[in-house]
């Protein structure tokens, strides 16, 4: 049985994950620690949270601070969350930019999780192309990133469970998009190749991610300082093509940490373009 998670030991732990991450953890959330971090500790014979934090900040164990990441990262997701997103995509940005002749679409689907959103946004794509033929001859690309190697690995399989497939996935898009193998739901080929998964941890540099047209960053801003907000938000604009769009969760906006975006009032919800 480990010792009770002690407020220095808290502390220092706060301190730790908001360095590597950028997660910021409210004052009272040691229930929420030692209830994740307690299998490593037993895993690695630790005594208490403090040998946990020194040997994270010594890295003395190989891939314990993947651990201790993927064990800390919130990966509540589900198909096509929200709604409007995805619709205005369809209706509003699609039809944008669906006869351009010299590139690529490219959508980035931050702090991607599980997969459901790049595979939904996919999906939009799929059904687009169907009603819309001839469109986008360069192709649509959608890189998917996220902090959890985990997560990642996951998403790559593309094959999830009868909960995880009736969450906010209508049955005709379901029958349509997979294909059921004993109780599981695989994703088909032509909605899974068009999504790249990559390790990417929001504080590092984009630039290897190149140039995007669209950007969904859906409920992941909030578990940031306002500092970190700001850096993101600044670093997203430069790699947003001109008058490139950015998509953010209902209860966020880039305007008390950036001034790179306008907001555009469409009949299916709220979207920010690049000033």
């Amino acid at each position: 049985m480990n010792q009770a998670l002690t407020k220095e030991e808290y502390d220092a732990f706060r301190g730790y994950l908001e360095q590597t991450s950028g997660i910021l953890l409210g004052e009272n959330k040691h229930y929420l620690v030692s209830s994740r971090l307690g299998r490593i500790l037993d895993e690695h014979q630790m005594a208490n949270y403090g040998e946990l934090v020194r040997c994270l900040q010594t890295n003395r164990i190989p891939g314990i601070k993947d651990k201790v990441i993927n064990a800390m990262t919130t990966n509540e997701t589900m198909w096509f969350r929200d709604v409007y997103p995805f619709e205005l995509l369809k209706a509003e940005i699609l039809p944008q930019y669906a006869r351009q002749q010299n590139k690529p679409l490219r959508i980035w689907s931050a702090a991607c999780s599980t997969g459901q959103e790049p595979y939904s946004l996919s999906m939009v794509v799929q059904e687009f192309l169907q009603a819309n033929p001839g469109t986008f001859p360069q192709g649509v690309q959608i890189v998917a990133t996220d902090i959890s190697s985990r997560v990642l690995d996951y998403a790559r399989e593309a094959i999830y469970d009868q909960a995880e497939i009736s969450r906010g996935l209508e049955p005709a898009r379901r029958d349509r998009f997979f294909t059921n193998k004993d109780n599981t739901w695989q994703l088909r080929p032509e909605i899974q190749s068009r999504v790249q998964f990559k390790l990417l941890n929001l504080q590092q540099s984009y630039a290897s991610l190149g140039t995007f047209d669209v950007i969904f960053c859906r409920n992941v801003l909030i578990y940031f300082s306002s500092s970190l907000k700001s850096d993101i938000l600044e670093r997203m604009a430069s790699q947003l093509s001109p008058n490139g769009y950015l998509m953010l969760g209902g209860s966020e906006a880039p305007n008390r940490y950036t001034g790179r975006f306008v907001m555009s009032r469409l009949p299916q919800g709220v979207v920010y373009r690049l000033g």
